[in-house]
């Protein structure tokens, strides 16, 4: 049975991000583009090691849970940190799983076009992939395919777009890829451990959008010298966008105690119901702030649009809200040819 309970560890770990996000993050728009701040913050996470918490201990087990992973990612949400975390952590833990030892520099990983799955580069292949989260990063690792699974390999990063999310930068990538194994790999990769990935960046890119949707709520406007929050009309749009918020976050929690305590399967299962109800969740909480907020929500004046950004590239990584209802219902048996689906 899972304790829901945080350990005086875990609380510890949250209490240090939020510090961290709430003296180093963005608290308005232009301050984006402050070089020095955002330096100051990817400092802070390099040398708090947060991207190192799916490295390889020597039994081979992660450095730290999925949940205490989910921590940090989930604050980083909540405060905009624009410093790369869950394309780092997602590299780390393909190479753990493929025996690889950790990557000396940052690094991230490739998404197929769709950004549905991670990317997979077959000869000829002429379809492009996107690197995710690729601020600091000088390569992404990807997948080959190999006689016996999987291989894992790399691809150089040479330019970086803004995107959707004014925060994390993405990059396209090819086609053609270039592509290169990653030598010190000594395993490839199954399909249980890419599905226990899978559930892994589920997970996070969960703990994202309900961090989200806690800096999305916590916004604040005042009008006629009061607190919109005081207004009954908008009271109750808020309670709405409440319970999203604390809904998408229990079953995320569950969802990333299930990444390291059950199965493959079942861990994706959990992973795949959080995202569809989380990804559905931020982006009627996120147009919900905006609409209270009035037509400053959507200014350059105003963050409320920028955790809407943010909370879209969540719901769109390793699948949206349908993708992952299909991957609910095909591991349930529900569906295919018995025409329930």
């Amino acid at each position: 049975m899972m304790d829901v309970r945080p350990s005086p560890e875990q609380q510890a770990l949250r209490d240090s991000a939020a510090q961290v996000v709430d003296r180093l993050g963005p608290q308005a728009v232009g301050q984006l583009d402050d070089q020095e701040r955002a330096s100051k913050l990817d400092a802070a996470v390099a040398a708090s090691g947060w991207r190192e918490l799916r490295v390889e201990m020597e039994d081979g087990a992660p450095l730290a849970s999925g949940v205490e992973t989910m921590i940090v990612a989930e604050e980083l949400g909540r405060g905009l940190g624009d410093v790369s975390f869950l394309g780092p952590t997602l590299a780390a833990e393909l190479r753990r799983l493929a025996g690889a030892p950790p990557s000396p520099t940052v690094e991230t990983v490739a998404l197929a076009v769709d950004l549905s799955s991670l990317a997979c580069s077959v000869s000829g292949d002429r379809q492009p992939a996107v690197a995710i989260d690729v601020q600091g990063s000088s390569r992404a690792l990807l997948l080959v395919p190999g006689p016996d699974g999987h291989v894992l390999a790399q691809t150089d990063l040479h330019s970086a777009g803004a995107g959707l999310d004014l925060t994390r930068p993405s990059a396209v990538l090819g086609p053609p890829l270039a592509v290169a194994p990653v030598e010190a790999a000594v395993r490839t990769l199954a399909p249980d451990d890419l599905t226990r990935w899978t559930a892994l960046g589920l997970s996070l890119t969960c703990a994202d959008l309900v961090g989200t949707m806690r800096g999305a709520y916590a916004t604040q406007r005042r009008q006629y010298e009061a607190s919109i929050g005081s207004f009954q009309a908008v009271q109750h749009m808020l309670a709405d966008a409440l319970v999203l918020t604390e809904g998408a976050r229990s079953a995320t929690l569950h969802a990333a105690w299930a990444v390291d305590a059950r199965a493959p399967g079942e861990a994706l299962a959990a992973a795949a119901a959080a995202k569809a109800y989380s990804a559905r969740a931020a982006r009627d909480v996120c147009e919900t702030v905006i609409q209270v907020h009035g037509g400053i929500g959507n200014t350059w004046e105003c963050l409320a649009h920028v955790y809407l950004r943010r909370a879209l590239l969540s719901s769109g990584i390793l699948g949206d809200v349908g993708v992952n209802l299909a991957r609910v219902l095909s591991h349930r048996g529900i569906g295919g040819d018995d025409g329930l689906r």
